[in-house]
């Protein structure tokens, strides 16, 4: 079947376009990912350091427990098992660090298919985004990791004639795992006025939808705190409060954004009810030749 000139030219003018788009994404997972391993490469030349800022928790929690702070110890068990540990301390500190720099790269990708009001509109949560997710990683660190701590060193035992010596000797893969799972956990937790202020200016959400499931969203975010944090009732409450806080901002955040919406609508509606009347209004007739 052979294919007609018209439609070859249709092929060819639909082609241009999808390669200069292929161009630019890849222009933009260059940056994304030059900026991650750039990132990778600092975090991993101090991993040692970063370690050592990560323990200052628990070295809190100890205090707290009546112990003596100096007298930390982690462990670990397998040879390569504290190098692994810094390079995924490394991708980790990466990703946080070139997170503001992809974010920036899917924006710059994204923003000439889109509206100008649509771009004002995007931008705002694109800063939002990162602060939030330092707030929650703040939380961690300052106050739930020290309490989860603590809570697992009250667990300890003294060694005494009738009972044995029971003693916390965290590895140091555990430990990690533990205090990136308690900062991932709150760093998502902590974007959800952002998912629900953009799906309420789409139109997908409305705050009076978000209120009437407020019953629901309780039950939901005890599951997701149970799902996402360790096995301790202390790191799961701790979640799910602020959960539950976040989604009543997130439902203020709905009413401000329909409240001037509907403002945006009002004004207008009145700039094109004063263009048509401008428009229906007859022309002067002219003036009167002096006599």
């Amino acid at each position: 079947m052979s294919v007609s000139d018209k439609e070859k030219d249709e092929i060819e003018k639909s082609s241009a376009p999808l390669m200069e788009h292929l161009i630019e994404l890849r222009r933009r997972l260059i940056w994304s990912l030059g900026g991650f391993f750039v990132a990778f490469l600092v975090c991993f030349f101090f991993a040692k350091r970063l370690f050592n800022l990560l323990v200052v928790p628990f070295k809190w929690a100890t205090k707290w427990a009546g112990l003596d702070p100096h007298k930390v110890e982690l462990i670990y068990t397998a040879p390569q098992e504290f190098f692994f540990t810094q390079v995924k301390l490394a991708m980790f500190g990466g990703m946080v660090i070139a997170f503001p720099l992809i974010a920036t790269q899917i924006y710059k990708f994204i923003a000439p298919g889109l509206y100008k009001n649509e771009r004002n509109a995007f931008l705002p949560f694109l800063i939002a985004s990162p602060i939030l997710f330092v707030m929650g990683a703040s939380l961690v660190y300052f106050f739930f990791t020290p309490m989860v701590m603590w809570f697992f060193l009250a667990m300890q035992q003294v060694g005494t004639d009738d009972q044995v010596q029971i003693s916390l000797l965290p590895k140091v893969s555990e430990y990690l795992s533990l205090i990136m799972t308690l900062i991932f956990s709150f760093g998502l937790v902590f974007q959800l006025p952002v998912v629900t202020s953009l799906m309420t200016r789409v139109g997908i959400l409305s705050s009076k939808a978000l209120a009437e499931k407020r019953k629901w969203a309780i039950v939901i975010a005890f599951i997701v705190a149970a799902v996402l944090t360790p096995p301790d009732p202390m790191s799961q409450i701790g979640l799910a409060i602020p959960t539950i806080l976040l989604y009543e901002v997130s439902i203020w955040a709905a009413r401000w954004i329909e409240r001037d919406q509907e403002k945006q609508r009002v004004a207008r509606e009145k700039q094109d009810a004063g263009e048509t009347v401008a428009d229906k209004t007859p022309d002067e007739p002219p003036a009167p030749a002096a006599s």
